[in-house]
């Protein structure tokens, strides 16, 4: 079993120690950059790379849906939390436990969200089955 991973993005020293501690009081990895350190990961489109090898190739890094740019609309939180379901359900090929898993949240909240949402995880089956 891998060890869990936390990333902090931050230039606050007090967020940043409050981070160590909270790693080392729970066992897990820790990784601090600086805000301009993220932003040139980011200007690199570095994202996907490192995304691969924070845990190996069975990492579920589910990413973020977007990056908003200066012409592009405001997406509501609803919406942005939508994607981030239909994106997880699609990377675990309509399995809603392991999806529910990666999204951090109880598999009976994914069927919920799911219903709200309207989304039909049989399109993810019947796209691994292709």
């Amino acid at each position: 079993m891998s060890r869990s991973q936390v990333l902090v993005v931050s230039d606050d020293q007090e967020v940043i120690q409050k981070a160590r501690n909270f790693a080392y009081s729970m066992g897990v990895n820790l990784e601090i950059y600086s805000v301009f350190q993220w932003e040139e990961m980011e200007r690199k489109k570095s994202f996907n790379s490192f995304a691969n090898t924070v845990g190996g190739n069975d990492q579920n890094v589910i990413p973020f849906p977007g990056q908003l740019q200066a012409n592009d609309n405001v997406k509501t939180i609803n919406e942005l939390e939508s994607i981030a379901i239909e994106n997880a359900i699609h990377k675990f090929n309509g399995n809603l436990t392991e999806a529910a898993k990666a999204l951090g949240i109880g598999r009976a909240t994914l069927y919920r969200k799911v219903k709200q949402y309207n989304i039909d995880p049989s399109i993810a089956r019947k796209n691994r089955a292709a």
